[in-house]
């Protein structure tokens, strides 16, 4: 056999093997982040706990980022405001409960197929608590696309953050070493208790959406009705959540996330759901929108009316800064008229400084 055929040859089987490589670190990455599914599941709960797609599929998050995007169509009615002049101003104003979803290529190229491979190792990697580190995303997406590199992994980051509510960051660039980062201050880095398990952020956002959506104050019997669309039901264990009440009207209540309290004078006893003071502490109506806005795959100025609240929240928010400065400014400056009056000492008279200097 000729050296050049030879060579070309050895140059095939070796991608084949690399690809064939990187396709097990997939499946091993996705068998991980499986077992959780599998471990929760219970035959009450059979529909709710889906499994997550196989290595080579477009998406290891496809069904929940679907979901999530459903949940916010499906309810374009019930999401827009209870008053009648706001719907009727508001009637050719874009909603976000009505902005299409994200939707995706089925082809198998590189830019479709390797970023879901990587998915599955970053949710692997967040899951086991380990740093994620350049070097192995590499060997996940082949040696021949690692031209493609920063592409694939905006990609998978993206598509985890608009599911989870978690951002891909840098911790240590001489290591090369990334982590998912929490878009709130939750405990454990978005898990809420302690341990291993993927972030509870994205479902927390949600609900601070539909809240926002729903004037600041949504019925509970409104948000178990968006979360049913996203396969999120109360008293059925879920793969990703856990027991969902308890995440929501225990966990995130007692983490001052949300507010959860009983309408006033409803018998039977009926209950609603606020934004919490930590909420408000470190998030705004801009950024929820501005996550929404991600999720449905547009820009949160589409939104219009809800677009000028989040302004004019950021407005308020500013200007309270504004004069919590100044009122710490006027403590530390003591009032003129505060100031002692002797602060020099008393002038000497000419003729009493030496007797030389008096007058014959």
């Amino acid at each position: 056999m000729p050296r050049s055929q030879k060579s070309k040859l050895q140059a095939a089987e070796k991608r084949r093997q690399a690809q064939g490589e990187a396709q097990g670190k997939g499946a091993q990455a996705t068998a991980a982040v499986k077992e959780e599914s599998t471990s929760s599941s219970s035959p009450q709960s059979e529909d709710t706990t889906q499994s997550l797609p196989q290595a080579g599929s477009s998406s290891t998050s496809q069904w929940c980022r679907r979901a999530q995007a459903t949940t916010i169509t499906s309810t374009a009615v019930s999401c827009t405001r209870s008053d009648e002049d706001s719907k009727s101003q508001d009637e050719n104003k874009a909603s976000p409960c009505e902005a299409p979803y994200y939707t995706e290529s089925t082809g198998e190229d590189s830019l479709t197929r390797n970023p879901g491979l990587l998915e599955q190792f970053l949710l692997y990697k967040y899951k086991m608590k380990q740093p994620i580190l350049k070097e192995d995303m590499l060997k996940i997406i082949g040696k021949n696309y690692e031209d493609q590199f920063p592409e694939i992994l905006k990609k998978a980051s993206e598509r985890i953050e608009i599911v989870f509510a978690v951002e891909l960051k840098e911790i240590d660039s001489t290591r090369q070493s990334y982590n998912l980062i929490s878009k709130l201050k939750l405990p454990n880095n978005g898990r809420v208790r302690p341990g291993r398990g993927l972030p509870k952020t994205g479902l927390l956002m949600n609900i601070l959406g539909m809240i926002f959506m729903k004037g600041n104050c949504a019925a509970e019997e409104d948000i178990w009705k968006f979360l049913g669309m996203m396969r999120v039901y109360a008293g059925r264990k879920h793969f990703i959540y856990g027991e969902p009440r308890k995440l929501i009207t225990k966990d995130l209540v007692r983490l001052q996330y949300l507010e959860y309290r009983q309408v006033a004078n409803s018998d039977p006893p009926r209950y609603e759901f606020l934004w919490g003071p930590k909420a408000l502490a470190e998030t705004s109506k801009m950024k929820v929108l501005e996550f929404l806005a991600k999720v449905n795959d547009t820009i949160p100025s589409a939104f219009q009316s809800y677009y000028e609240e989040a302004l004019q929240d950021e407005e308020e928010k500013i200007q309270a800064r504004v004069m919590v400065r100044a009122g710490a400014l006027a403590k530390v400056i003591v009032p003129s008229r505060a100031m002692p009056q002797n602060i020099f000492p008393p002038l000497v008279k000419p003729e009493l400084r030496h007797p030389a200097d008096k007058k014959i």
